[in-house]
């Protein structure tokens, strides 16, 4: 039975005008993506966001406006009898951005990607001058990057 998959995701700009992403391993593919999560029921979207960063960043953000709800038809790139609804909002960290980082494209430490079955994580900083919506895997959040490359 097909599914409805929502999905919420943050926009972070730090104060030298990079945007926060997330290179992921994901059973053997590797992606880069917004910062963000799966909405648990009960949950209302501005509380899962919160909740996503605290987990994935360990940082505490606060939420700003709405930048862009999935207006298109998305089969989940995981599941394919999941359509996503992803649900976009600028976020501020609330206190200096204390993040470990990496410079490269999917810069895993061996230990990260050797389980092809696995999952790994890690956070990069792109240079707002140099962003373009290729930076990002997703088809969403290529539309997210190019809206927010023509509002700024």
């Amino acid at each position: 039975m097909p599914l409805f998959n929502v999905r919420v995701y943050g926009v972070l700009l730090d104060e030298k005008k990079r945007l926060l992403v997330s290179d992921e391993f994901i059973r053997g593919n590797y992606f880069t993506k917004l910062p963000g999560g799966g909405l648990e029921f009960g949950e209302g979207t501005r509380d899962c966001l919160k909740r996503e960063f605290m987990e994935e960043t360990g940082l505490d953000v606060e939420i700003g406006e709405h930048i862009y709800t999935t207006d298109f038809f998305q089969i989940s790139a995981f599941n394919n009898k999941d359509q996503i609804i992803s649900i976009y909002y600028a976020v501020k960290a609330t206190t200096p951005v204390i993040l470990e980082s990496k410079t490269k494209l999917f810069d895993f430490a061996p230990h990260q990607t050797a389980d092809s079955n696995g999952e790994a994580e890690v956070f990069r900083w792109i240079e707002w001058s140099e962003l373009s919506e290729n930076d990002m895997s997703l088809p969403i959040d290529k539309v997210v990057i190019r809206l927010i490359k023509q509002q700024l």
